[in-house]
């Protein structure tokens, strides 16, 4: 009996440890599936997350290619400043930094020079209408819009042996102003009182720059030092190449000479309006850059006290070839950038010379115009801004025409201004 109870006793003992072994078995299954399910759920996740970021990189890729598109134009217009300030740098660098002094004439003919040839070359590249000579009933107006940036340009490179390149630069921002009067005069376009009193605020600052004795007396006159100056000069702590003096008398003289040039550039952007679409704008450029080059090489040629001059170093050699390269640059920046952007934004950008000029003339030269040219620029500057911006107001969507270097000073104004009414046209 007791063994039989004693079995009895072992034999249930065993079928709970097997019971046990089974339930464990069952709960290592359990647990098994619970591991493969949270496996899955977390490569589901990481899946999901993957392709959250996919689609954050996409947006940001579209968003990126968005601001690129919207902005090309504008960034265009940025860089055609900023070659047109290095432009206008070397251009002053060969005229008075060197002891081998550069004539703004011969300046023009190798600038115009790079830009007539490559011009050429990519008007019969892109097979430009009616390239090289334009139409017949408007080649006379071609010529004189040509003429006309000549004498402007002249006027603006002889004015930079005295005149700083912020001052020379403001100056020419005089050039809508004076554009809407002639238009007033030559073509019965609206001229109005705010553009009127626009430009009374301009002359103002323009006096501020220029600074006559008879306005602005003196203790004594200012009498510039003997000249010597070397490129990178040692002992000139301020600025790589020393400060270029002039008397009074020498600015105002300057002033004078580049505000001729505006009122020629002004004239020439007139032209350009009364021919209108009948001549391409680069065969309108291509006339400028050709009659340039002719006019100062016969100039040079002709006048007694000019000669060709050779350069004298690898760096005026460099100046040159980066004069030439960055003005065909400024115009083909420019061009393109005016094409793809809207008026209003694109021509205020155009204002940004002054700032590189500032920039230039502090690290070249080391000097900071002085507080009444400070002030006459914001004269000037404001005022166009205020120009362009009632220009703006009933054209704000439309497209800027296509342009050249010397008609995008006119900004919005001649952007947004009606075309002239022509020959044949309705």
């Amino acid at each position: 009996m007791s063994y039989g109870s004693v079995n009895s006793s072992q034999d249930p003992g065993k079928e709970p440890t097997a019971h046990v072994q089974s339930s464990q078995v069952r709960d290592d299954g359990f647990e098994s599936g619970a591991s493969t399910s949270t496996d899955e759920q977390t490569d589901g996740g990481t899946s999901v997350r993957e392709g959250e970021e996919e689609e954050e990189r996409r947006s940001s890729l579209q968003k990126l290619k968005g601001f690129y598109e919207r902005n090309l134009g504008l960034f265009f217009v940025f860089l055609a400043q900023v070659f047109g300030s290095l432009m206008t740098t070397a251009t002053r660098l060969l005229e008075t930094g060197f002891d081998t002094k550069f004539h703004a004439l011969q300046i023009i003919l190798v600038r115009m020079l790079a830009t007539s040839v490559l011009g050429c070359l990519y008007m019969w590249y892109k097979k430009v209408p009616d390239f090289p000579l334009g139409r017949r009933d408007v080649r006379g107006l071609l010529v004189l819009r040509g003429l006309a940036g000549f004498t402007g340009l002249f006027a603006l490179y002889y004015s930079l042996s005295y005149l700083n390149i912020s001052d020379a630069t403001v100056i020419s921002f005089l050039v809508p102003t004076m554009t809407a009067f002639i238009c007033f005069v030559a073509l019965r376009e609206p001229f109005t009182v705010r553009e009127a009193t626009a430009g009374l605020v301009a002359f103002l600052g323009v006096l501020f720059i220029a600074r006559p004795t008879f306005l602005f007396p003196q203790d004594s006159e200012e009498v510039p030092e003997e000249d010597e100056t070397r490129l990178f000069v040692a002992d000139e702590p301020k600025g790589i190449v020393p400060s270029v003096p002039a008397t009074s008398a020498e600015r105002s003289v300057a002033v004078l000479l580049c505000v001729i040039g505006t009122f020629a550039a002004a004239a020439a952007y007139s032209t350009i309006r009364v021919i209108g679409k009948r001549a391409h704008s680069l065969v309108s450029v291509n006339y400028f850059a050709v009659l340039a080059t002719v006019g100062s090489f016969l100039i040079i040629l002709i006048h007694p006290d000019l000669r060709f001059e050779v350069p004298q170093s690898g760096l005026q050699w460099a100046l040159l070839v980066a004069i030439g390269i960055a003005g065909f640059l400024l115009q083909f920046l420019l061009t393109e950038g005016l094409q793809r952007e809207k008026a209003g934004r694109a021509t205020n950008l155009i204002y940004t010379q002054m700032v590189f000029a500032l920039i230039l003339e502090r690290v070249v030269w080391g000097t900071t115009p002085p507080a009444e040219s400070l002030f006459g620029s914001a004269l000037i500057i404001g005022s166009a801004i205020w120009v362009s911006l009632q220009k703006n107001k009933p054209a704000q969507d439309q497209k800027a025409p296509i342009v050249d270097e010397e008609r995008s000073l006119l900004g919005a104004a001649t952007a947004a201004a009606p075309p002239a009414r022509q020959d044949g046209e309705n």
